[in-house]
């Protein structure tokens, strides 16, 4: 899957550093065109000449060699990936909180290309709270995790913290490209975001639901090679993949039309709006003025775009849906997952930190037909996005 792929190779200041030198070397068997940056203290592990040998290319590591200019917004864009193999703490830190003051910090900031980052360091390095905040917030930009081994360190310890080994993250870049194509031609809607009920043309029953999770797992779709219907609630998300044709609606009735059409058509949707279940049953058509104690609302139930497309589901269609409970979680899932006919159901908990609305987290429970039970820690979005997709391409 690396054959003919353009690769751009960073290498920081760790001992690990030397075996960016088998990396290199299984990269260019593999057919890729490697472009190896380092950062200056990745040059008292390994020396460039090694790298320049390997690659075929000459080694960079500032933004000017003399009197010419290496473009890093060039490299940036000339790149199909990134791999940072290995990272420390430090480049960790400034990658995620947007510091350029290397060459390899500046082509980062220019990539539009999938980014990979292979962590290296001590284990008591890699448990700091800062270092897996600046994890997440890497993961949370969408650039992908490259898990560190167990084993020996450096420093006698052993433990979580070694760079996984050059075989390793031959088959994690494999494994990538060859999800790419896994959905290949094939066609699925998603919701996102909350709905608004208008109570005057000023107010609206709502939600804290930011579309977030919806998003990402239209995006994570979208990169597998499928086409997405994503039908959004209101939300300040604006997704660009040119596979996602993006639908945005108020209420609950625009989103319900939309995916009665649209579903007919598609080998499956993953329903991750988060959908009001009643609406005012009057709306006023000038904004209802303060008077008295109080102000009565009668309500009545939106449709219920989950249980209709449930009912029209085809044996060649899947079906994907969401719970967020606040007690009894796994029962109340369990049933609405019996109840509306899903394939499977995610189940996220407001009693989980880091969950829920609004972050850029989510820890998940993943409940299928058969009763089997998948859990899985908390990781940003976009890691959830690609666990619940995996789900879904086996069922596929």
């Amino acid at each position: 899957m690396l054959k003919g792929k353009k690769i751009v190779l960073g290498i920081c200041g760790s001992i690990a550093a030397y075996k960016a030198a088998f990396l290199t070397r299984l990269l260019t068997k593999a057919g890729a065109e490697v472009q190896v940056i380092m950062t200056e203290a990745a040059k008292d592990f390994i020396r460039p000449l090694t790298l320049a040998t390997l690659s075929g290319r000459e080694v960079y590591s500032t933004v000017s060699s003399g009197a010419a200019w290496n473009n890093h917004v060039e490299l940036g864009l000339w790149a199909d990936a990134i791999v940072i193999a290995p990272i420390t703490a430090t480049t960790l830190g400034k990658l995620a909180n947007g510091i350029c003051d290397s060459m390899l910090a500046a082509v980062y900031l220019s990539a539009k290309c999938p980014v990979f980052f292979a962590p290296a360091m001590d284990l008591d390095m890699w448990k700091h709270p800062a270092t897996q905040n600046n994890v997440q917030r890497l993961q949370a930009y969408g650039n992908h995790l490259i898990p560190v081994g167990y084993g020996e360190l450096a420093s006698g310890l052993v433990g979580e913290g070694r760079l996984a080994e050059a075989d390793e993250i031959i088959a994690f870049l494999n494994n990538f490209f060859q999800q790419k194509t896994d959905l290949e031609g094939k066609h699925f809607l998603v919701t996102a975001g909350p709905t608004q009920e208008a109570i005057d043309p000023v107010r609206f029953l709502g939600n804290r639901s930011s579309g977030k999770m919806g998003v990402a797992i239209a995006e994570e779709i979208a990169n597998r090679g499928a086409t997405v219907e994503l039908i959004l609630g209101p939300s300040k998300l604006s997704p660009q993949h040119t596979n996602i044709k993006l639908h945005r609606v108020e209420s609950a009735a625009e989103m319900y039309e939309l995916a009665i059409k649209y579903y007919t058509d598609c080998e499956g949707a993953v329903l991750a709006a988060a959908v009001a279940d009643y609406r005012p049953k009057m709306v006023a058509t000038q904004k209802i003025k303060k008077s008295g104690e109080g102000l009565l609302l009668e309500l009545e139930r939106t449709q219920d775009i989950a249980k209709q497309l449930g009912n029209t589901k085809t044996p060649n269609q899947i079906l994907i849906g969401f719970a967020l409970e606040t007690n009894n979680e796994l029962e109340n899932a369990a049933s609405k997952l019996r109840r509306k006919n899903f394939d499977f159901i995610v189940l996220n908990s407001l009693k989980e930190e880091g969950a829920g609305f609004a972050h850029n987290t989510n820890k998940i429970t993943i409940l299928h037909k058969d009763e089997r039970t998948l859990s899985f820690e908390l990781k940003s979005k976009k890691a959830v996005a690609k666990d619940i997709v995996d789900e879904m391409v086996k069922l596929i």
